[in-house]
């Protein structure tokens, strides 16, 4: 019997941040790390970003999983065109097009060691030098990514030093005005009890 192909399906999700818009699918997008991009000029490595970013009113796109996050301007509102931005994706992935390039794909987590062999200079985030920074990360994935994602955003380790874990907020989580409250009750309430060398947590600009 041949395989039935399942028509693609996107829903619009409102985030805790209002500029943001979270599209859901119900296929993978991206099964690597969360990547995201704010130029059209940059996105050639996930074409789906690109095409997104020459509308005039978005600012920013997310890809994670099985979603993209999507940050518009303050010119216009969310109602005026969620639609059109919903119906774009869902055409998009629906007529098959190429949404991630293999090459931009990224791991979740990485040791120091294996940087040059496995990614190169694309990994930003969630690098391992240490055992200490390893249980973070898997930490800050078990515990805290599924909520964060859920909101359609991503937390990413960047760095422990001095008693301080520097995480990178993005996708809706970026400049979203609950993320600060987010990020010491929650975040660093998980970490200082988990790990007693973490003292406080803090949010890297990028």
């Amino acid at each position: 019997m041949a395989a039935r192909n399942v028509p693609v399906t996107i829903y619009a999700e409102m985030t805790p941040n209002p500029a943001v818009m979270k599209f859901v699918a119900n296929k993978i997008l991206n099964p690597g790390a969360p990547l995201d991009y704010s130029s059209s000029d940059d996105a050639s490595p996930a074409p789906l970003a690109e095409k997104l970013l020459n509308f005039p009113f978005i600012e920013n796109v997310f890809i994670s999983n099985n979603y993209v996050s999507v940050t518009k301007n303050d010119k216009i509102e969310w109602d005026m065109v969620v639609m059109e931005t919903r119906e774009f994706i869902r055409d998009y992935v629906g007529n098959g097009n190429e949404i991630m390039k293999e090459s931009a794909l990224q791991p979740h987590s990485i040791k120091q060691e294996d940087t040059a062999t496995k990614a190169g200079d694309q990994v930003k985030f969630n690098v391992a030098e240490t055992e200490l920074d390893e249980k973070i990360i898997e930490a800050l994935n078990e515990f805290i990514r599924p909520a964060v994602e859920s909101d359609g955003g991503s937390i990413d380790f960047v760095k422990f030093e001095a008693g301080t874990v520097k995480v990178a907020l993005r996708g809706a989580c970026s400049g979203c005005p609950s993320s600060t409250v987010t990020l010491k009750q929650g975040i660093e309430g998980l970490l200082t009890r988990m790990f007693p060398e973490v003292k406080e947590v803090e949010s890297e600009a990028l």
